[in-house]
């Protein structure tokens, strides 16, 4: 029972772990303290492919992000806000290596490998060969910080992940751009 818990327990974690990848950039050594309003900017037109191009999609979007930025401490105002956020959303065709070939090698279970050191076994070569590539639609929602006075854009946040239904990248909205505000440098604020 206890080498199942053992195995079990870490698959979970795996299992549990988001699909969209996040990344951050900032200006360093801004104080984020100082701002204490917010408001948006029209989101940016893409060219690329776009799910996220409707009213639904917006207002996933749009919602979530506001809920995550008040949780902030920040107030929304249309009248001179200290910040002016953005976002872009974007769908666009990628590759990816898709990786094989025969677990012993071209030698066989018993074979000669020339790459080990003397006569070997040949287990593991071919494994994580690129074999050929596989294409296939990545989600970006993109989330900026400008600010107003410097119109400087002083924090940009990334949440990526690949789509595969269109509708459902539409629901998963609210968990990207919560992923995406997470990277703010403000923490929410506990109520």
């Amino acid at each position: 029972m206890k080498r199942f818990i053992l195995y079990f327990i870490p698959l979970m974690v795996l299992a549990s772990c988001s699909s969209y990848k996040y990344h951050t950039t900032k200006i360093q050594g801004t104080d984020f303290s100082q701002y204490h309003t917010y408001g948006w900017l029209p989101p940016v037109d893409s060219l690329s492919k776009s799910y996220f191009d409707n009213d639904i999609a917006n207002a996933n979007i749009l919602e979530t992000a506001n809920r995550e930025l008040e949780a902030r401490g920040l107030t929304y105002s249309k009248a001179n806000p200290d910040l002016l956020f953005r976002y872009v959303a974007i769908v666009n065709n990628k590759s990816r290596p898709i990786y094989g070939g025969h677990p012993y090698g071209p030698w066989g279970m018993w074979g000669y490998n020339p790459w080990m050191w003397g006569p070997g076994w040949g287990f593991g070569y071919g494994w994580n060969r690129p074999v050929g590539k596989e294409r296939y639609r990545a989600g970006h929602i993109i989330i900026e910080a400008r600010d107003r006075r410097s119109n400087t854009v002083i924090w940009q946040a990334r949440g990526s992940g690949e789509v595969r239904n269109p509708e459902q990248a539409i629901n998963d909205l609210p968990e990207v751009v919560a992923g995406v505000m997470e990277q703010f440098p403000l923490r929410a604020v506990a109520k």
